[in-house]
């Protein structure tokens, strides 16, 4: 796969951006770094000509930019996702740095997998539920008594790393794998599945499901399942939920 193709398979998505200059800004930023595909999750104002006026440039960015509902949306067909945060929420997911993210998005890339990096609103940043639906989360190490970044300028640190990240060396050509990767959508379907096996098997037995249904979640996402193998689960959790109803059914 060449960078150009690799290059298309990354998306910059911003989650519930307030301001649409920093829409435009974001754009630019992405532009200068060889990227373009821009996903934007119910932005307060958009389209708007400020966004137009500070994307300066890259107007091809914001004119196929995609904007959605919700962020798994905004996910879907992606196999791998980062989440930008300032501030560590208690959310356990493995933390990186953008170099670190970087190296990994585009070795992914690569592999003909998509890949979103994620950015929250300019106040609260993302929340834990959004940040849930990623497998890390990277922190831009700023100071500790002033952390508060522009979300353009966040953006631009994160596009550079990934620009640096192209240019390490001229890497081969690699395959397509054997079996695709599962994408955030099929694995945001598994996990409504599985929260309702888990449901008809009694599992929590009257405990709240919350804090194991999150575990479960970090589990499979860190495990990155093929298209196969998340096939077999659910073939798994449907085997489970025959077998009760039919004890329930013969008690």
């Amino acid at each position: 796969m060449t960078d150009s193709q690799a290059s298309a398979r990354v998306r910059y998505v911003l989650v519930r951006t307030s301001h649409p200059g920093n829409i435009g800004s974001a754009a630019r930023a992405i532009r200068t770094m060889g990227f373009d595909r821009l996903d934007l999750v119910t932005p307060h104002r958009y389209p708007d000509p400020e966004a137009d006026a500070l994307a300066a440039g890259a107007p091809g960015v914001l004119e196929a930019a995609r904007v959605h509902d919700d962020l798994p949306s905004a996910l879907s067909g992606c196999s791998l996702a980062f989440g930008l945060s300032a501030r560590r929420r208690g959310v356990t997911l493995p933390e990186l740095t953008p170099e670190q993210a970087a190296e990994q998005a585009w070795q992914a890339a690569r592999e003909g997998r998509e890949v979103a990096l994620v950015f929250g609103n300019e106040q609260s940043g993302l929340a834990n539920e959004e940040l849930a639906h990623c497998h890390a989360m990277v922190r831009i190490p700023s100071v500790e008594d002033y952390s508060s970044l522009n979300l353009a300028q966040a953006v631009q640190v994160v596009a550079y790393e990934m620009r640096l990240a192209s240019l390490q060396g001229a890497a081969p050509e690699l395959p397509e794998p054997k079996d695709p990767p599962a994408d955030l959508a099929q694995m945001e379907q598994f996990f409504t599945h599985l929260s309702q096996a888990l449901h008809d098997i009694d599992f929590h037995k009257g405990r709240s499901p919350r804090t194991i249904e999150l575990r479960l979640r970090k589990l499979f996402l860190r495990a990155e399942p093929d298209q196969r193998e998340l096939r077999i689960l659910h073939g798994i959790l449907a085997e489970a939920q025959r077998v009760q109803r039919r004890a329930q059914g013969e008690g």
